[in-house]
């Protein structure tokens, strides 16, 4: 047996599925979800429609693991995060961040999409929980907050609710500078919390 070219067809394969899922992602934050078919799809990744229901069978299938990538994605940029700092400004803007990229536009509308479709709801609702625990969990972590005080853990809460939201605003106009304010006060207010 030749054992030789299964490899790159191993490595081509996972190759077309990242490129896949990727577009999936990237379709769903420029489209949202009526306008993110398998065919639109498969041509932003410049693959066949054949190529992607070898991959994904299903519509369904495909918008699925794309959740779960855009999961993976996000739990990845929340690793990233920098170690705990003094310097709260600027852990509060790195959360921030976290909601005002294309993976969380693609996040919304699939969180859009899960409302409605019923293959998607579940999953989306388990990835969103397990994701929603980690990012709180990171926040604490990276602004050295002691969870155990009065007061802290509904702050940071408080704090990825208002990045969430953000995220939101920022999705229909660049709300940079506004943003900037609201940074520089949610920073002032986890400070006091904190008491630094």
């Amino acid at each position: 047996m030749n054992t030789r070219g299964a490899a790159p067809k191993q490595d081509r394969s996972r190759a077309t599925r990242q490129r896949l899922l990727e577009s999936a992602v990237t379709c769903l934050a420029e489209h949202g979800w009526s306008g993110s078919t398998v065919t639109v799809v498969a041509e932003h990744a410049g693959v066949s429609r054949g190529a992607a229901q070898h991959h994904f069978p299903t519509r369904e299938d495909l918008f699925t693991a794309a959740v779960e990538y855009v999961a993976e994605e996000r739990s990845k940029a929340l690793r990233a995060l920098p170690a705990p700092t003094a310097d709260t400004r600027a852990a509060v803007a790195t959360l921030v961040a976290l909601y005002t990229g294309p993976l969380f536009r693609a996040a919304l509308h699939l969180w859009v999409a899960a409302s409605n479709e019923p293959q998607l709801g579940p999953r989306v609702t388990g990835l969103e929980a397990r994701i929603g625990r980690e990012t709180h969990r990171m926040a604490v972590d990276l602004l050295g907050a002691d969870e155990a005080a009065p007061g802290v853990r509904e702050t940071v809460q408080g704090l990825l609710d208002m990045a969430r939201g953000l995220g939101l605003a920022n999705l229909l106009t660049d709300d940079s500078a506004r943003r900037e304010r609201v940074v520089e006060q949610w920073a002032r207010i986890v400070d006091d919390v904190l008491e630094r």
